[in-house]
């Protein structure tokens, strides 16, 4: 369990997840959780925080999205607030201005409007909010 912590982070469900592999009687597997826990191999806030920079920066993804996967993972509610700091403001801006804009050069034969519909649509099936993305226009 240490080799599959250190290889990336996880969050406790997906320990627990590979554990059920394992067949492990349930106090093996607290005594290996806390064992994890205890000498830092399995950190919440760390995996939590890592997720969030490498699903913006990297997948570009929207908080929204990022929110509602954590949410899966079952992080709470509050640590996944607490961590939204890791994505600054201005870089959100420009990501979603930059998205914005390759994918509206890309629709071609529609109206401006339509255009712009279609890639609002496409922006929050990403996970950025309706507000941020009608600020642009602003």
């Amino acid at each position: 369990m240490v080799s599959y912590c250190v290889y990336q982070d996880r969050c406790h469900a997906e320990v627990e997840q590979k554990m059920r592999e394992f067949l492990l009687i349930d106090e093996a597997k607290e005594e290996i959780i806390l064992y994890l826990m205890k000498e830092n191999y399995l950190n919440e806030e760390r995996f939590t925080r890592s997720y969030i920079r490498g699903k913006f920066y990297i997948k570009h993804w929207g908080k929204n999205k990022i929110r509602m996967n954590l949410k899966q993972k079952q992080i709470s509610e509050k640590m996944i607030s607490m961590c939204f700091d890791e994505i600054y403001e201005d870089d959100y801006i420009k990501t979603i201005k930059r998205i914005y804009e390759d994918y509206s050069s890309k629709q071609k034969g529609l109206q401006e409007y339509q255009r712009k519909t279609k890639t609002i649509k496409y922006l929050m099936s990403r996970g950025f909010e309706y507000e941020k993305i009608n600020d642009i226009f602003d």
